[in-house]
């Protein structure tokens, strides 16, 4: 029997001893020995480890186990979620070689399930950046077209999927960094509601916006891998206790009830018409196929990016300041006094995006500021908050594009902070509001790009959001294309 090309069919023929765990992360192995080279998605490869938990795996189904929902899938973990398999660098060189003392949640989860670690993915610095250009160990290339970026911060885990080196990965995303590199490498990604995960073992930037996630071949592999990783942890403070629905077995909706939010405001300026027509013409397939498009409006969006951008970066300068040199991160060699120890870590080992968005929120968190940035950023956060309840009494799932563009070339915005920041204009919404949304593939442009579709539901609606993701993706082919580097492989 040939290896399936899904998770979901994978785990469940490697049940049925028609496939050996064995042969499908050797397969996975010998793809990333074969491009990454090229694509630079990982920052470390566990093989070993990796052959290990497969011959377990097929041991235990040998002797009649069923090691769980995720038998014997091969998958990579985003570089800012610890494991112990694996150094967790945050793509720093101030944790270069860092080794956690303990798996996050999620990866407990997963492995407790039969999933099998292949290694840590690239990523922006500490989850700054929206083009995976930011990583001290050097970038990572979109499959489609090697000039062009992945996205980012989860750059690496969605180039690392699309290339089918793995059949799924984890990613964080606080403004986007799940759905945008999803959108750009043309698979799924999935932001949960805030709290609908747990975030022990993420390395910290936004406490208040960050959500693992996973990303995937497709919608129903997604609700398999957030079926496996969402739920309560008495370890999290924040991590919400209701239960979890079962995604897998609803996956459909009933299409005729359908309400579908349109905003028009965010179809207008800045967006590619390619992006535009493509957004337009999956509405008209959802209208085509029973359901009712209505008019919804967000008007405090036009606020989001420089209300994220306050928010944001106050807690990344709390969260990082922590990494010092003294109990976390890397120590410069020539300091003699304990303020130079501060001072050279800091200056020598972080890199410029990382700095800036550090002297941003302490600007904003600083005396006389206070007021006048960080507590009006709060407001607008609220109004954002209400705009989307109010959008959610009239529709079921709001439709926008996940990015103003297609992936664009790797150096054209890394000189241009505010432009690069309004890559993430469409996604930063979501994260402020603690709503669900998900980036599913919806076309591409005549280069050969992906299109992202974004579906955006009311917190904990997780259930109906994939359902409709898979109800659009059940009418299209658009998540079965392969990059064209697939073939040289």
């Amino acid at each position: 029997m040939s290896i399936p090309e899904t998770a979901y069919e994978l785990a469940a023929v490697v049940r049925e001893q028609g496939v050996r765990a064995v042969d499908a992360t050797r397969q996975c192995l010998d793809r990333i020995v074969a491009l990454d080279g090229e694509l630079h998605c990982f920052l470390h490869v566990c093989g070993e480890y990796a052959i290990a938990r497969a011959t377990e795996i097929d041991r235990a189904v040998d002797a009649g186990h069923d090691p769980g929902r995720l038998t014997g899938v091969p998958i990579a973990i985003k570089d800012n979620i610890c494991t112990t398999s694996s150094p967790t660098t945050c793509g720093s060189k101030m944790l270069a070689g860092f080794v956690s003392g303990y798996d996050a949640h999620v990866v407990e989860c997963l492995e407790r399930e039969g999933a099998i670690v292949l290694g840590k993915t690239n990523l922006d610095e500490f989850s700054m950046g929206s083009s995976a250009e930011n990583s001290a160990f050097g970038p990572t290339c979109n499959p489609w077209d090697t000039s062009r970026v992945p996205g980012g911060s989860s750059g690496g885990s969605a180039a690392a999927v699309a290339a089918r080196m793995v059949y799924a990965a984890l990613g964080s995303d606080t403004g986007g960094s799940i759905r945008q590199p999803a959108a750009y490498c043309g698979v799924v990604g999935v932001k949960p509601s805030y709290g609908r995960v747990s975030r022990r073992g993420l390395v910290s930037y936004g406490s208040s916006l960050d959500q693992v996630g996973p990303i995937t071949r497709n919608v129903r592999d997604a609700a398999l891998f957030l079926q496996v990783i969402a739920g309560n942890d008495d370890r999290d403070a924040t991590c919400d206790r209701r239960a979890v629905p079962d995604y897998i077995n609803n996956l459909t909706c009933e299409v005729s009830s359908l309400r579908i939010g349109v905003c028009q405001e965010l179809l207008g300026d800045g967006l590619d018409s390619q992006v535009r027509e493509a957004v337009r013409h999956a509405t008209s397939q959802f209208v085509d196929a029973g359901a009712t498009m209505v008019s919804v409006t967000l008007p405090h969006a036009k606020y989001a990016t420089a209300c994220y951008y306050l928010i944001a970066t106050a807690e990344a300068s709390s969260n990082l300041a922590r990494f010092t040199g003294v109990h976390y991160g890397n120590r410069s060699a020539n300091s003699e006094t304990i303020e130079e120890l501060h001072e050279n870590a800091r200056g020598e080992l972080l890199g410029n995006e990382v700095k800036r968005r550090i002297l941003l929120g302490t600007y904003a968190l600083s005396s006389g500021y206070y007021d006048q940035y960080y507590r009006k950023a709060a407001k607008v956060r609220t109004l954002i908050t209400q705009d989307f309840e109010k959008a959610f009494e009239n529709a079921d799932v709001v439709i926008t594009p996940v990015a103003p563009t297609t992936a664009f070339p790797i150096g054209d915005k890394v000189n241009d902070p505010l432009a690069m920041y309004l890559s993430d204009v469409y996604t930063i919404s979501a994260n402020l509001a603690g709503v669900c949304a998900a980036s599913i593939p919806c076309g591409f442009d005549t280069s050969g790009l992906p299109i992202g579709l974004q579906l955006t539901a009311p917190a904990y609606c997780e259930q109906s959001l994939l359902a409709i993701a898979q109800t659009y993706e059940s009418h299209t082919d658009h998540h079965l294309q392969t990059p064209p580097l697939i073939g040289t492989s």
